[in-house]
């Protein structure tokens, strides 16, 4: 994915593990403006060989397999900013950061800072690199990094041992518009089943912002209006050339990305590196 403007996003999804790229990809091909905010530290990517993984009755690389989500992520319109986010912060009143002067001009919320007050936004995403995004949504996928969650109210945190954050049974905190996704949602420790929750997370948030349902496959021709029928919200029917077009096209991609083995060297825990 590349780096676009950062200024005002439908939604922001915190975190670019298998969780976090699972939910932009419903969002983005949904049509909501999608940014993915990522400090690239998946602990995916210490896995030296992930199994158990649906589609790859021998395994797969887990750097790859983050690569053609995020290469996924891209083909369905989202964006993803290479930072760290540092503070969500919900919105109050027209740019009124919790009331604070978060922009640092003395103004107390006055919208000198140039906020649109009419886009909607609940939060502001703040990064290290000093970006600060206004959002509608927000998904949290960090794993077990809850700091910049601080100060909001109405998020439970759970200390387990480790941070996880409080949750109904679709990904929903007590926020309007804030969620938590994979391991952040104490699902448990499989790729998979992250994978499987940063897209359930993703649809219940279009079914919260009320946007018509998306299905994920598409029909062939004739499959819905030949049997009277309208196409459901977010289908489509395709004819047989284009289907060919389109298995071709994915059988190419297939063939390029695992022609070589991933160049990314093998990661290991931090505290085994020199």
């Amino acid at each position: 994915m590349t780096e676009g403007p950062t200024d005002s996003r439908d939604a922001v999804v915190v975190g670019g593990g298998v969780a976090g790229l699972s939910a932009a990809v419903f969002t983005a091909r949904q049509g909501l403006d999608t940014l993915v905010v990522d400090a690239g530290e998946s602990i995916l990517r210490r896995n030296a060989h992930l199994e158990n993984f649906p589609g790859f009755p021998l395994g797969v690389n887990a750097r790859q397999l983050l690569d053609l989500l995020g290469e996924q992520a891209e083909t369905a319109g989202a964006d993803r900013l290479d930072a760290r986010v540092t503070r969500v912060a919900a919105i109050e009143g027209s740019g009124d950061v919790d009331g604070d002067d978060s922009d640092g001009d003395g103004s107390d919320g006055d919208n000198s800072n140039g906020d649109d007050p009419n886009d909607g936004a609940r939060f502001a995403v703040e990064t290290d690199g000093d970006d600060r995004v206004r959002t509608r949504y927000v998904v949290a996928a960090t794993k077990n990094e809850v700091g910049y969650l601080d100060g909001i109210d109405g998020v439970g945190i759970l200390d387990r041992g480790k941070a996880y954050v409080d949750v109904d049974e679709r990904g929903r905190t007590g926020v309007d518009g804030l969620y938590a996704a994979g391991r952040l949602a104490e699902k448990p420790h499989q790729a998979a089943v992250c994978a499987g929750h940063g897209a359930e997370v993703a649809v219940t948030l279009l079914e919260d912002d009320d946007a018509p349902f998306y299905h994920d496959w598409v029909a062939p021709e004739g499959y819905f209006t030949d049997r009277g029928r309208d196409l459901p919200p977010g289908c489509e029917e395709i004819d047989a050339e284009e289907r060919r077009e389109r298995e071709a096209a994915s059988l190419d991609a297939t063939r390029e990305r695992f022609a070589d083995p991933h160049p990314d060297p093998q990661e290991t825990h931090p505290s085994l590196e020199e």
